[in-house]
C-alpha cells in the first residue's frame, strides 16, 4: 500500500506534543526558518518556547499536516487515534518500548489506531526537510536549507545524524528515520522522498530490507526517473538464521544474498559511510550511472602510483591512451612525461592554464569520467591561488567533453568545504579521499538492472526433510539435468546385482548422509561390486558410472532465503568448496547469460575458461542447469534447498553427480 505521504514530509503546519521534546521541534523550526504555524499541545501548559500551547488536540485552529509526538508509548496510542480521527497528515512515533522491547501487541494496536493515516516509527526520530525549513526532529543536526539535493534514509537515527555533519559539499534535501517501521516500510518511505522533484538521489543506512520485491520496485522506478539508489547494508557477518546440512549455507551465508540483490535490482553499494556519501554526490551532479573507463591524472608519480595500488581491489579500469591521445600529450608535455594511464604530468605545465586544460581535456575525451587529483593547501595557513589554475582546467574538461571530472583529493580534510559547495552548485563534483573516491567510482558504475526484475516472494522458515540421493537424483532427472546411468538397492547385495549392465569404472555411495566423503560412504572407481563391504550406518546403496573427461567440478546451490526469495550461488565445487570459498550468488529469477556473467566473476574463472592451454570447461551447460533448477525451485514452493556437488563439467557437457535436496515436511 502506498499512502500519500506528502502532508507529513512537506507540512504547511505542524502539531508537537511532549514538553521537552516539543521545545526542541520548535527550535529546530525556527532555525530552519519554517514559515508555518507550529502548535504546541499540553494539557497544562500556557504556552512552549514562546509559543502558545493548547490543552487538546481537539482545540487545534485545523488537524495538523504533521505531527511529532514525543510521550509515551501509551498515550502515543490515544494521540494517534485522535489525529487520525481528526485528519490529520501524518504523525512521527517518537517513543520506544514496543516490538523491539517484546511487546508487539502494543505496536499492532498503534498500527491499528492510525488507519489510513500515515506514521513513522514507532521507536523514531522523524524526519527533515531542508528544502521547506520543515522539522520533525528533537536533536541537533548539521544540516542546511538547500534548494534540491539528496534524500537520506536510515534505520539507525545516530547514523543519520553522524552524516548530516559532513562538510564534503553534498547538498541533502531530505533525512528521515524508519525507526520499527511498524506501518510504513523502507520502499514506501524511500519512494516517497523520490517523488519530491527536487530530490535528485537516495542513499539508504538499511539493517534488514522488509520488501524485496517492493524494494526492486522502487530502485527500477528510481532509475527511470534518471535518480540513483545507494545502499550501506549492515550485518553482513552475521551467520545465517536459517539451519542447513549444505556448503551452500556457508557459502552464500552472511552478506552474499544481499548485494547479488542490490547489483541485480540496479542499486549501488557501498561498505563505508564516507562511500555513501561520495557516491550520493556523483549521482547529484551526473545521475545514476558512470561509464567504466576511466583516466586518472596527477602531477607526482606517487599519486600515480598510489592510484593504481588502491584501485586494483576494486577492479576499476583504466584503459591505456589511444595513440592519437599519445601523439597530443606528448606534444604538450614534451619528451620526460611517460604518457600512460594512471598519468603523472609532472609540473611542467604548473600554473599554466590553457597547456593545463589542453592535457587534462585531451585525456578525458578517451574515456568516460577522469579523476584528477588535487590537494589544494589549507587556506588557513597557506596560500591555494596557485592551484586554481589546475581546479578551473577540470571545470574546462568537463564542459568541453560533456564527460564527468572528479576533482579528487587524497586526504578528506585537504578540500575544504566552502569550495566544494561552490563546485557541486557548478556542477563538478569534487570527491574526497582519494581510497573513499575510488570505492565511490565503483559503486556509481553499478548497471540498471533488468527491467521488470523481481525476486521471487520469500517463504518463512519452517521444518524440513532431507531427501536421500536416490530420490534426489530422480528429482534431478525429472528436471531434464544429465545425471549418470545407475541403480539403487535396499541391501549392498541387491544393489550388486542390479549393477551388472553398468561400465567400470563405478562409484559406490550409501544413502542416508548429508556429507557422505566425511561418513566414509563413498567408494570411486571401482572395477565392479564384488567383495565391498557394507557402509555402516547407510539407509540402502547407490552405485553409478563414474564420469570420465571431466575438466572442472562445480558446486550449485539453491536455497529459499527468507528476504530474497531463492538464492543460486555458483562456484569451485568438490570436497575442497569451502576451503576455496570462491563463488558467486545470484537471486533469482535469472537467465543464462545472467548465470555466466556471474561466474566470470570467480577469482579462478580463468581456470575454468582455457588458462594457459588448459581445455575450456562447457559453463554454458552449467548454466543451462542452473536456469532449469531454478524455475524448478520457483514452481515448487515446497522445495527448500537443492544443492549438486559437484557438477562435472566436460568440454561439451555437464553431468550432476551428488545431489542434497530438502523439501518442507
Amino acid at each position: 500500500m502506498n499512502r500519500d505521504l506528502s502532508r507529513l514530509l512537506r507540512p504547511r503546519s505542524i502539531a508537537v506534543m511532549g514538553s521537552v521534546w516539543a521545545e526542541n521541534v520548535i527550535a529546530q523550526c525556527r532555525k530552519m526558518g519554517f514559515d508555518g504555524p507550529v502548535w504546541p499541545v499540553h494539557p497544562t501548559k500556557m504556552e512552549i518556547a514562546g509559543l502558545k500551547a493548547y490543552p487538546s488536540l481537539e482545540a487545534l485552529p485545523e488537524a495538523p499536516d504533521a505531527s511529532f509526538i514525543g510521550v509515551n508509548r501509551h498515550a502515543t496510542v490515544e494521540v494517534v487515534r485522535t489525529l487520525a480521527r481528526m485528519g490529520a497528515g501524518g504523525a512521527i512515533c517518537f517513543a520506544s518500548g514496543w516490538t523491539e522491547a517484546g511487546e508487539p501487541e502494543l505496536q499492532d494496536t498503534l498500527v491499528a489506531a492510525a488507519g489510513s493515516m500515515p506514521i513513522l516509527g514507532p521507536n523514531c526520530y522523524g524526519v527533515i526537510n531542508y528544502l521547506d525549513g520543515a522539522l520533525l526532529w528533537p536533536d541537533q543536526h548539521g544540516g542546511r536549507r538547500v534548494g534540491r539535493g539528496v534524500a537520506l534514509l536510515s534505520q539507525s537515527s545516530n547514523i543519520v545524524i553522524n552524516l548530516t555533519m559532513q562538510a564534503r559539499g553534498l547538498p541533502v534535501a531530505y533525512v528521515a528515520c524508519l525507526g520499527n517501521a511498524a506501518q510504513i516500510g523502507l520502499a514506501e518511505l524511500a519512494g516517497a522522498l523520490l517523488a519530491d522533484d527536487r530530490v535528485t538521489a537516495i542513499g539508504m543506512y538499511v539493517e534488514g530490507i522488509d520488501d524485496a520485491p517492493a524494494f526492486a520496485a522502487l530502485a527500477e522506478a528510481a532509475r527511470q526517473a534518471g535518480k540513483g539508489v545507494v545502499c550501506l547494508k549492515s550485518g553482513k557477518t552475521e551467520a545465517s538464521q536459517t539451519a542447513a546440512a549444505s556448503h551452500t549455507a556457508a557459502l552464500a551465508g552472511g552478506g552474499a544474498a544481499s548485494s547479488a540483490f542490490l547489483r541485480q535490482a540496479g542499486v549501488a553499494e557501498v561498505n563505508t559511510l564516507p562511500e555513501l556519501l561520495e557516491t550520493l554526490k556523483i549521482f547529484h551532479v551526473h545521475g545514476p550511472r558512470i561509464g567504466p573507463r576511466l583516466c586518472s591524472l596527477s602531477c607526482s608519480g606517487g599519486e600515480a602510483g598510489l592510484v593504481s595500488d588502491l584501485a586494483a581491489p576494486f577492479g576499476l579500469n583504466f584503459p591505456p591512451p589511444s595513440e592519437a591521445q599519445r601523439t597530443r600529450l606528448g606534444e604538450i608535455l614534451g619528451p620526460i612525461v611517460t604518457i600512460a594511464n594512471p598519468l603523472d604530468y609532472h609540473t611542467f605545465i604548473w600554473g599554466d592554464g590553457p597547456r593545463t586544460t589542453d592535457v587534462f581535456t585531451t585525456m578525458l575525451a578517451g574515456h568516460d569520467a577522469g579523476i584528477y587529483v588535487i590537494d589544494p593547501p589549507r587556506p588557513d595557513r597557506c596560500d591555494p591561488s596557485s592551484f586554481q589554475p589546475a581546479l578551473d582546467a577540470i571545470v574546462s574538461a568537463q564542459a568541453a567533453t560533456g564527460k564527468p571530472a572528479f576533482p579528487v583529493a587524497s586526504l578528506p580534510e585537504n578540500f575544504d568545504e566552502d569550495r566544494a559547495i561552490r563546485m557541486v552548485a557548478d556542477g563538478v563534483a569534487p570527491l574526497m579521499g582519494l581510497e573513499t573516491a575510488l570505492g565511490a567510482l565503483r559503486a556509481a558504475q553499478t548497471d540498471a538492472g533488468r527491467p521488470g526484475w523481481r525476486p521471487a516472494p520469500a517463504i518463512a522458515p519452517r521444518p524440513t526433510r532431507l531427501l536421500d540421493e536416490a530420490e534426489g537424483k530422480r528429482l534431478l532427472d525429472a528436471a531434464r539435468v544429465p545425471i549418470p546411468r545407475g541403480a539403487i538397492g535396499a541391501t549392498l547385495a541387491e544393489v550388486s546385482a542390479k549393477a551388472v549392465g553398468l561400465t567400470p569404472p563405478l562409484a559406490l555411495k550409501g544413502l542416508g548422509f548429508a556429507h557422505k566423503t566425511e561418513a566414509g560412504a563413498v567408494r570411486l572407481g571401482l572395477a565392479g561390486l564384488d567383495g565391498q563391504e557394507e557402509m555402516p550406518g547407510a539407509a540402502g546403496y547407490l552405485v553409478e558410472e563414474m564420469v570420465t573427461g571431466t575438466v572442472a567440478e562445480i558446486l550449485l546451490g539453491l536455497r529459499r532465503d527468507p528476504v530474497y526469495g531463492v538464492t543460486l550461488t555458483l562456484g569451485l565445487g568438490g570436497v575442497t568448496a569451502e576451503v576455496l570459498a570462491d563463488t558467486v550468488t545470484l537471486v533469482l529469477p535469472v537467465a543464462e547469460a545472467e548465470v555466466l556473467a556471474g561466474l566470470r566473476r570467480l577469482r579462478l574463472w580463468p581456470l575454468l575458461d582455457g588458462y594457459r592451454g588448459r581445455p575450456k570447461a562447457d559453463m554454458a551447460a552449467v548454466a543451462r542447469i542452473a536456469v532449469g533448477l531454478g524455475q524448478v525451485m520457483l514452481d515448487r514452493p515446497g522445495l527448500e534447498e537443492i544443492e549438486i556437488n559437484p557438477i562435472l563439467v566436460r568440454e561439451t557437457g555437464a553431468v550432476a553427480v551428488d545431489a542434497l535436496i530438502r523439501e518442507a515436511i
